[in-house]
């Protein structure tokens, strides 16, 4: 294992059923990068992500975070990461404050430290107004800045965002993307499963391209986009565009 690695994983693999999700995928995330994590809907991202920050098991495979193999010490890779996952449904019957304190003590820390960071989040992310407001009457701008506080209440070295920015208003992106640059500044490391890929092209300066579980190109993201466009190197190397004009009774003329 690489010591300059965030995350480092190798031959991993995990099968539902008759399903192979993630076939044999070896990646790795130095410290202090952006990293891209691109891939069509059914490649194995979300899975991957989920094995890697100790919350779905591997059938194969290791993984390592910042030197710590995830699976033999879980309690302390968790402390190092910081996760928003997708479709994961918020305690949203709290408010916006309480989700937050509610993580930083699930986390072990003391109830002043919580307070204080918990104080500055709201601040830093714009919802000093919406502390007191439950989080089930949020916008999803709003939820996604929550969760990321959340994300961020320990003070993690590796932040794992699924799809951070789906549904999100372009001024609630715009400054999430501020935040996350920010952390990378500070010397964290943050890994972003998206499916836009000007966005990747924009924000990440390392990219891995997943399909069907494995890992088709990784490197910087000038490496991948090899001359050309982030999108148009992703649909090279995924496949299944279809060129044609559609049937004639689409067009009026």
């Amino acid at each position: 294992m690489t010591s300059s690695a965030a995350l480092e994983i190798r031959g991993l693999r995990k099968s539902f059923g008759q399903n192979v999700a993630v076939d044999g995928v070896d990646l790795t995330v130095p410290r202090g990068s952006f990293y891209g994590l691109v891939g069509p809907n059914g490649a194995g991202k979300t899975t991957t992500l989920s094995m890697a920050t100790g919350l779905l098991r591997p059938d194969a495979g290791t993984i390592t975070v910042l030197g710590v193999d995830v699976w033999r010490d879980t309690v302390k890779v968790k402390s190092l990461v910081g996760v928003l996952s997708d479709g994961v449904e918020l305690f949203d019957r709290l408010t916006g404050q309480q989700l937050v304190t509610y993580h930083g003590l699930l986390n072990g820390m003391d109830r002043t430290t919580v307070a204080e960071r918990t104080n500055d989040l709201l601040e830093m992310l714009d919802l000093q107004g919406a502390g007191g407001t439950l989080v089930v009457d949020y916008s999803a701008g709003m939820t996604k800045k929550i969760a990321l506080a959340c994300a961020l209440i320990h003070a993690p070295r590796l932040l794992v965002l699924d799809e951070p920015f789906e549904s999100v208003d372009p001024v609630s992106a715009a400054n999430i993307r501020d935040i996350l640059h920010q952390f990378v500044r500070g010397g964290g490391t943050v890994i972003v499963s998206s499916h836009s890929m000007d966005l990747v092209e924009r924000m990440c300066d390392h990219v891995a391209v997943i399909g069907a579980g494995r890992v088709l190109a990784a490197g910087t993201t000038d490496e991948v986009r090899a001359g050309s466009s982030l999108e148009d190197r992703f649909v090279e190397l995924v496949g299944g565009r279809r060129q044609h004009e559609g049937p004639s009774w689409l067009h009026t003329s």
